[in-house]
């Protein structure tokens, strides 16, 4: 019998592809079985037979258009990133809880940030009063950087940070702590966030108007492609938006559209799209429905290969990959019940795993109620490991492949996704989509119709509006101590007091005046003012002073 094409392109790309990484790099075993040692588990699994469209929808693994990921033999070369977001009280706190982390088995920090640091305040300044430390970790100084990071190999860890507004000044002082520890810029590995569209969409820690802001995020584009290659610059976010109660499509549309219009930005500001869209990055959100989100995953992939490719044009294979880090859901967490969450939790990060992620948050079972503890923390990430050391998804390549149900999720997926970001594109893309409060609109429409089945029964949240009992919380609560505020009021008037104010100043009016000239570089003086020790407060100031601060129009 002939050998027909989908088992000759299959051969090929096993000999050209996959054998010189696997080559390169090995696998994780040598040789990958079920419970039967003689039952031998192959690295991908295609149609039997050609079917037609078979290559142009699906392809194979670590090649356009990549619905099958990103990389040839994806987990049997090593798993994804366990990557648990952690954060909270003073830098002395939270480095404690990463190393305990890492002692534990995770492989990148993961920083939550608190809310005075996230919208660019210094722990001091009246608006941080009750908030220093509450939902992260409290950042107003290089010095408290060098605290959070003291003991973490910097080549060696990668560092993913959620933050948007101020995230050029959180960069600059990771950027400086590695300098101190002898790990150059080059040697970062990491992402910041840095995604403001989706600030003004749907989470509110926004600082600066639109504009300045896209000015500030080309700039790190700029300045990363060439000093800090190895760093995702931007980390595009559509968790926040699910969040916010978006649908599925909408969480891709939405998503893919702000990506979209950060490469466009890139673009008219002179970048080169394959010199920076190879270190963009993506983060979404796993909810309930399983195979949906299974199914979300690769229509993302795939819709946005086509869209890097066809539409911006970009040679470089690597600038048509959509790489992404999953949390699973924050919303779907109840304070009732709370033992249930580990149940929810372990479906939603099953269905990031057979979705192709590339690092993964799981959730504790306790967020709903306060911060993590320990205990909660440390099954969250069990949960993760037995994923990947125990249930066998990660020995063989998108195992779900070639399901009619999941093939026909992800077709429809992809399709309205792309029904949406038409409509943006007629609006004149997602900046002017925010401006005029449709892409928000449409989130709110979503969460209604949602929390309205959800009140009739019509959507079953089991122990929530189903199978209650009258059960209270009884277990230990993760609290901050108000006296986190104090703290770090005192070791900022420390700060202030050691450093030298003339050098301080110097390169504060340095800023103001690059601030003012829309061509000029901000990067490199955003990376000298933290090394004099210029708090994250006294930098936004300055920034504030010149861009002024976002007022969201009234279209709510």
């Amino acid at each position: 019998m002939a050998e027909n094409k989908i088992e000759s392109l299959k051969k090929s790309w096993q000999e050209n592809t996959l054998a010189p990484l696997v080559k390169r790099f090995g696998e994780r075993k040598p040789k990958f079985t079920t419970s039967a040692e003689d039952m031998i588990v192959e690295t991908v699994y295609t149609p039997v037979a050609d079917d037609g469209d078979y290559m142009e929808k699906l392809g194979l693994p670590g090649e356009y258009p990549f619905t099958r990921g990103v990389q040839p033999n994806m987990y049997r070369g090593r798993f994804w990133t366990m990557r648990q977001y952690a954060g909270f009280g003073n830098a002395k706190e939270s480095n404690e809880r990463y190393k305990f982390l890492i002692a534990q088995g995770q492989t990148g920090l993961s920083v939550a940030f608190d809310l005075p640091t996230q919208i660019g305040y210094d722990a001091d300044h009246a608006f941080a009063e009750g908030e220093v430390g509450k939902v992260g970790v409290s950042i107003s100084s290089l010095r408290d950087m060098q605290t959070l990071l003291d003991g973490i190999p910097l080549d060696k860890v990668s560092i993913s940070m959620t933050i948007n507004a101020p995230a050029a000044v959180l960069l600059a002082m990771v950027i400086a702590v590695g300098r101190q520890q002898g790990v150059s810029a080059q040697q970062l590995r990491g992402t910041i966030q840095n995604d403001i569209l989706k600030e003004y969409i749907a989470r509110g820690t926004y600082i600066f108007p639109p504009a300045p802001s896209m000015r500030l995020i080309t700039d790190i584009f700029r300045y990363c492609a060439v000093e800090v290659p190895k760093w995702n610059t931007i980390s595009i976010s559509g968790y926040h938006i699910r969040e916010a109660g978006s649908t599925a499509v909408q969480e891709v549309a939405f998503t893919l559209a702000n990506g979209i219009e950060y490469v466009q930005q890139a673009i008219n500001a002179g970048l080169d799209v394959d010199k920076f869209a190879p270190q963009l990055s993506f983060f979404f959100n796993a909810h309930n429905n399983f195979l949906e989100e299974v199914a979300k995953f690769r229509a993302a992939r795939r819709l946005w290969a086509k869209i890097m490719r066809n539409r911006f044009g970009a040679q470089n294979p690597d600038s048509w990959k959509l790489r992404f880090h999953t949390q699973t859901g924050g919303s779907t967490l109840t304070a009732q019940q709370p033992d249930n969450n580990i149940v929810r939790v372990t479906i939603q990060a099953l269905s990031a795993v057979l979705g192709g992620t590339q690092s993964l948050h799981t959730n504790s079972k306790d967020e709903a109620l306060a911060l993590p503890t320990q205990k909660s923390v440390e099954i969250a990430l069990r949960t993760q490991q037995i994923i990947a050391y125990e249930s066998g998804v990660a020995d063989t390549v998108d195992p779900l492949a070639g399901s009619y149900y999941v093939e026909w999720l992800t077709d429809e997926i992809e399709r309205r996704a792309e029904e949406y970001i038409a409509k943006i594109d007629d609006l004149g893309g997602a900046l002017r989509a925010v401006e005029e409060g449709y892409i928000q609109r449409e989130i709110q429409d979503a969460a209604y119709r949602t929390q309205r089945a959800v009140e009739k029964g019509d959507e079953v949240v089991v122990g929530v509006n189903r199978f209650q009992t009258n059960e209270h919380h009884e277990g230990e609560l993760l609290r901050v101590d108000e006296t986190v505020r104090l703290n770090q009021i005192e070791a900022l008037k420390k700060l202030r007091a050691e450093r030298d104010p003339a050098a301080v100043n110097a390169v504060l009016a340095k800023i103001e005046q690059a601030a003012r000239d829309p061509q000029a570089a901000l990067m490199p003086l955003i990376v000298e003012a933290v090394e004099t020790y210029a708090t994250l407060g006294e930098i936004c100031d300055t920034l504030r002073g010149v861009f002024g601060e976002y007022t969201p129009e009234n279209w709510v």
